[in-house]
């Protein structure tokens, strides 16, 4: 059975953030129907944001969401990039909505400075995190409980995944690749991507 893959998306999100998640799990869907061509797609991958209007990220990239917060479906997995995160850290109903969909996702990730997020949604609230290193001691600051490791390019801790900077998040969805898949199509999936790892 396909499992949904939910990339949130707000004003001023860093673009590497979230298009590199998108090509690992998009790739290795097409790499693995390539290999096994009468399975099904292995991911489904949208994006989700606030709204459905057009979201232009950190650099001007606009992008529009395929739902809102208010009409995806079920997010198996539920995957949180960074970027200018201070006005959503504001927002009291995105706080909510990542939390409920977190709670109710088989697994969590975050990139870069999406890590904040999930702190202050309450996702996670103890225990190892990690983050773009230029931010890595604001996330101490902020949040006291958390233990903010700096050199690991992702922190597995039970379902949540928190990634450093930028491209970090293509190492870490590589790995959930292997992690809900298997290494052979990760290993795969970053060959045909000519990403070294």
């Amino acid at each position: 059975m396909s499992r949904n893959i939910g990339i949130y998306l707000f004003p001023e999100v860093e673009a590497l953030d979230f298009a590199g998640p998108f090509e690992v799990f998009t790739t290795s869907c097409r790499v693995n129907q390539r290999l096994c061509p009468s399975k099904e797609a292995l991911f489904n991958v949208f994006s989700i944001a606030e709204s459905n209007s057009v979201v232009a990220t950190r650099a001007g990239m606009r992008i529009t969401p395929d739902y809102t917060i208010d009409n995806h479906p079920k997010v198996d997995l539920l995957v949180v990039p960074g970027g200018v995160i201070n006005a959503e850290l504001s927002k009291q109903g995105v706080m909510q909505w990542l939390y409920q969909c977190a709670q109710n996702a088989e697994m969590v990730a975050s990139v870069c400075t999406g890590a904040f997020m999930l702190a202050k949604s309450g996702v996670i609230t103890a225990g190892k995190v990690t983050t773009h290193w230029e931010d890595q001691q604001a996330l101490a600051e902020m949040f006291p409980s958390l233990e903010v490791i700096n050199g690991p390019r992702w922190v597995e801790q039970n379902k949540i995944f928190t990634s450093a900077g930028i491209s970090a998040g293509i190492d870490l969805s590589l790995y959930l690749v292997s992690r809900l898949i298997s290494p052979e199509l990760a290993t795969a999936t970053a060959q045909q991507m000519d990403y070294r790892c």
